[in-house]
């Protein structure tokens, strides 16, 4: 139990960013190579549909999809700087921060907060939809490229326009998945911003307390200077 109340609370935040985002990756490792498939296999399998959809992927391309990964980045980085850089020695345990009661509960706080949504990120892992994603494609490429679908064109006098329709749809599931990328990456800036907030608490903590004056060494300047036996009480005899 003293060993835990010892623990240096900077440096173990420090490898709890590192472990949260190990495991993360872990976790995801299925949908980056679903992702990776079907990225690889596009240009020779819908070409067409690729070519549809390069017309909007500047959708994509906001400071909204970048910011995540930069304030994630930045904060491992401040945290590192910080810890074993500037501050090496500075040190933060459940132990002082008993002693200072009034700084445990924003503490505590904070990292409740920040525990639940990262467990929930990783614990709660989405799936990518490969095969039903590949099959929509297959669809809308046969309609890019067959025969049917200009026949069908000429047949209702310009009323129905299969590749059109394709086009629509393509920019239909464009925006929906920009929607839901923009979505989860909110969910993701809350997540460093519970991060960061708790990050800062230790450190204003750690400052605070290691601001508090030391307790005087003795009442008597001599007896704190100089070591020796402790001085008679009043009265007694020599």
């Amino acid at each position: 139990m003293d060993g835990v109340l010892d623990l240096n609370l900077i440096h173990l935040f420090t490898f709890y960013l590192a472990a949260a985002f190990t495991l993360s990756t872990v976790r995801r490792l299925r949908q980056y190579h679903d992702v990776a498939q079907l990225v690889l296999a596009a240009p020779n399998r819908w070409p067409r549909v690729m070519r549809q959809i390069k017309g909007h992927w500047i959708m994509f391309l906001t400071w909204a999809t970048l910011r995540p990964a930069a304030v994630a980045l930045g904060l491992l980085l401040a945290q590192m700087v910080c810890s074993r850089l500037i501050w090496p020695s500075a040190n933060l345990s459940l132990r002082d921060l008993f002693d200072e009661w009034w700084i445990l509960p924003p503490v505590l706080v904070a990292m409740a907060a920040m525990l639940a949504v990262d467990l929930y990120f990783i614990i709660r892992v989405g799936e990518v939809g490969r095969e039903e994603t590949e099959q929509y494609l297959d669809e809308a490429e046969h309609w890019l490229t067959s025969w049917k679908g200009p026949l069908i064109h000429t047949i209702t006098f310009g009323y129905i326009n299969p590749r059109e329709m394709v086009y629509v749809e393509v920019k239909k599931a464009v925006e929906e998945g920009r929607g839901l990328l923009h979505r989860t990456l909110w969910w993701v800036s809350a997540q460093a911003g519970l991060r960061t907030a708790y990050g800062l608490i230790l450190w204003v903590a750690w400052a605070l307390h290691a601001d508090q004056p030391s307790p005087p060494l003795a009442t008597d300047p001599p007896t704190a200077i100089l070591p020796g036996p402790a001085a008679p009480p009043p009265g007694h005899a020599a």
